[in-house]
């Protein structure tokens, strides 16, 4: 990780070993990781990280304590609540990610174009499909006065698809021709 210069963010087990070397002044803590057991046992070859704990407070379902441990060190630069929002927000893109890929799309289907021009049309058209999915989402939520985030996108996706031929036998004028 050092070699790429990319600084890292990630989840770890809470019953994990990772000492306290240092507190620092927003709650986090300093320790190591070690690549092996046996480098450990040797203090051989330690990488320094930053352990952040936090509670999700309110949240149904939510474990008793989240443990991430980061390569950026100093609390200046980033603040241990700023690091656990953003690993939250990866997460929200790591679920809108797979909506995509395994509940609208389907996990067997591929993408069927054969030229990129109509790759890009049918990533668009599900992009869209999703948007659509989300924003009905959105208005049901809103009018029954929860949060969305407390509908399933799976189960959102199962009810248009059994409603859908209802809605494609009405006009788009919203008259049914009578003659």
């Amino acid at each position: 990780m050092a070699r790429t210069l990319a600084e890292l963010l990630w989840r770890v087990k809470k019953n994990l070993r990772l000492p306290c070397d240092e507190r620092l002044a927003d709650g986090s803590y300093l320790s190591r990781i070690h690549p092996s057991w046996h480098s450990r046992g040797q203090d051989k070859g330690a990488v320094p990280v930053r352990v952040i704990e936090y509670t999700l407070e309110g949240v149904p379902g939510a474990e008793q304590v989240y443990r991430l441990i980061a390569t950026i060190l100093d609390p200046e630069q980033a603040p241990a609540g700023e690091l656990a929002a953003l690993y939250h927000d990866r997460w929200e893109i790591e679920t809108a990610l797979d909506e995509l890929k395994t509940h609208l799309r389907g996990s067997r289907i591929v993408l069927r174009s054969k030229t990129p021009e109509l790759v890009r049309q049918e990533f668009y058209g599900l992009m869209l499909a999703h948007f659509a999915i989300r924003g009905l989402m959105h208005e049901a939520a809103l009018k029954a006065d929860i949060d969305p985030d407390g509908l399933s996108f799976t189960h959102s996706v199962r009810v248009i698809r059994r409603k859908l031929p209802h809605f494609v036998a009405i006009p788009p004028s919203g008259q049914a021709n009578l003659s």
